[in-house]
């Protein structure tokens, strides 16, 4: 199951002053004037033309008048020139992108307090371009950029507190710059404050402010923290829990391309989560997610395939899409694409490579994988038959909660298989598994109370379990429970009760179910007599090797013949 998300770093240059002369009205100079000073050697009035040339202000727009004004302004030391001119080298404006000539400008502006500047040299460091990579040096240069208000540098030396980078790791630190920057309104940084918020590092933990950060950050657009936002209100945390809400928020995060929202946005589609229950609109957003490469979404929309919900049923896809999710170590898909090999379903049967998937789901502690491998050792597929062996798989299934493991540990110590025999940790793993609804084990929990084994004998305690099995159609149960009511054991005594327990185990093939109420038919006991519905039921079990069955049938009819 898929979460929050978590601290992200953007690399994104400072480059705002320059988007905010875009917007800015037309200078009111003279371009004559301005050029006259220029040509004269004024570095102020270079920058401005440089400027000019930049934004198309009062000349045409050129990038290459730019840059040599920019640089000549720059040669004369002026710093905003020096970092405009390591802007356009970024960005290969005006010129070959070049990382090592911006890196020599933004140093140099840098050196002289501007704080973008410092900023983007900074990165240059963090990322090794134009400059050897060195992060405490890029520490150095955001944490100057941050003391003057920068709130790309607040948050990115925040990251690096918060990851132990260039400084000492330090929660708290990270938090004040997350916060610092926060307020200055940056999306990144109250994304990662609303997640320090959640987690609990560097503040005190606080679903409710890690709401708020989120909600401010997914206000602005910011698809992480939407995600975020919309799993607060899938859980409650912070907000009043609200399937709506969660559903708005992972889907604006969807469209925007997060694989994570896609996943939550297919799941709740499948579920029927605040949406009407639609396996073609899961399958959707799966495959987007899945596409992206994310594995809970390609394990699902392997399961979709599998099963044919929403999509054509095809064990071929759905093989595809498992093993794309396998091969990035999901262990759910690991297993499944085991039984695929192991079922041959999608792909030819094959126990070596059952055995290496489920081997690898299972030391990832996946439980179903365990009990597979619990089957594979008990049923000699793929390996030398072993009881121990199996035993020992699905007691670490059992140990995790899997019922059919449970049951399975149960029933080799009720036989003494792979363990020493134990009545009493067969009723042990046999009651695990009952109280999970698993309907083997709640017939064997039922002989075992029947019969004093392993517990104290009790009808009452038998009649409970016979039940609860026997209503889930386990015709051993049922027959077991028809016993019961003939023989008034447990319950009051009913030929009614017993023949309509008997006929529903013998409708599913069970000979002793079948002799019995061929028995009530032939003597009129619960049911209508006749010998002709007798001699049928007698049949079915003969035909199974009943040989009370046989022999109630030839006297009967002596003339009955069997194979």
């Amino acid at each position: 199951m898929q979460g929050y998300l978590r601290v992200r770093v953007v690399f994104e240059w400072s480059f705002q002053r320059i988007i905010n002369e875009l917007s800015n009205d037309f200078p009111m100079v003279r371009e004559e004037d301005v050029r006259l000073l220029a040509e004269f050697g004024d570095p102020e009035s270079q920058f401005e033309l440089g400027r000019m040339y930049r934004n198309g202000w009062g000349v045409p727009q050129n990038d290459a008048e730019a840059l040599k004004w920019f640089r000549l302004s720059a040669e004369q030391g002026f710093a905003e020139a020096q970092f405009s001119l390591g802007w356009m080298y970024s960005a290969g404006e005006g010129t070959p992108r070049d990382h090592e000539e911006a890196a020599k400008w933004y140093l140099l502006a840098a050196e002289q307090g501007d704080p973008d500047a410092q900023f983007n040299i900074g990165l240059m460091y963090e990322k090794g371009m134009g400059v050897p990579k060195n992060e405490f040096e890029a520490a150095c240069w955001f944490k100057k950029s941050a003391e003057q208000g920068n709130p790309k540098a607040q948050h990115n030396l925040g990251v690096m507190y918060q990851d132990g980078r260039g400084v000492t790791k330090s929660y708290v630190e990270a938090a004040i710059l997350y916060r610092q920057s926060a307020e200055q309104g940056s999306d990144l940084a109250q994304f990662n404050l609303g997640w320090m918020f959640k987690e609990g590092k560097g503040v005190l933990q606080d679903d409710s402010q890690a709401a708020k950060w989120f909600r401010l950050s997914a206000e602005q657009g910011n698809p992480r923290a939407r995600h975020n936002l919309g799993m607060m209100y899938l859980e409650g945390a912070g907000v009043p829990q609200s399937n709506e809400e969660a559903l708005k928020w992972f889907r604006l995060s969807a469209e925007q391309g997060i694989p994570y929202s896609q996943f939550q946005l297919g799941l709740m589609y499948y579920e029927g989560t605040g949406v009407p229950q639609s396996d073609a609109e899961a399958a959707k957003w799966y495959r987007l997610a899945a596409e992206q490469g994310d594995p809970d979404a390609q394990t699902n929309l392997g399961w979709m395939y599998e099963n044919g919900a929403g999509v054509p049923q095809s064990y071929a896809e759905a093989v595809r899409w498992y093993r794309q999710a396998a091969e990035q170590g999901d262990p759910d898909a690991q297993n499944r694409l085991g039984t695929a090999y192991y079922e041959g379903k999608g792909v030819p049967r094959n126990d070596d490579e059952a055995l290496r998937w489920y081997t690898l789901s299972a030391r990832q502690e996946d439980e179903d994988a365990q009990y597979n491998l619990g089957l594979m050792h008990y049923n000699g597929r793929g390996v030398p038959q072993s009881d121990e062996e199996a035993a020992r798989w699905f007691r670490l299934s059992a140990d995790k909660g899997n019922p059919d493991a449970q049951f399975n540990i149960g029933w080799m110590y009720r036989n003494g298989l792979g363990v020493p025999q134990s009545d009493e940790e067969a009723v042990k793993w046999y009651m695990l598994s009952s109280e999970q609804g698993v309907p083997d084990a709640q017939c064997n929990l039922g002989i075992m109370y029947q019969n004093g084994e392993g517990v104290p004998q009790s009808d009452e305690e038998a009649i409970r379990w016979y039940t609860l099995s026997a209503e889930q159609g386990y015709p051993t149960a049922q027959y077991n429970l028809g016993v019961m009511y003939e023989d008034g054991r447990g319950v009051p005594q009913s030929d009614e009760e017993a023949a309509k327990w008997y006929r529903l185990a013998a409708e599913q093939g069970d000979p002793d179910a079948q002799y019995e109420l061929g028995i009530m038919y032939e003597e009129g006991r619960g049911v209508p007599q006749s010998v002709q519905n007798a001699a049928m039921w007698y049949r079915f079990s003969a035909k199974q090797g009943n040989e009370d069955a046989k022999e109630a049938l030839l006297r009967l009819d002596p003339t009955e013949k069997f194979d």
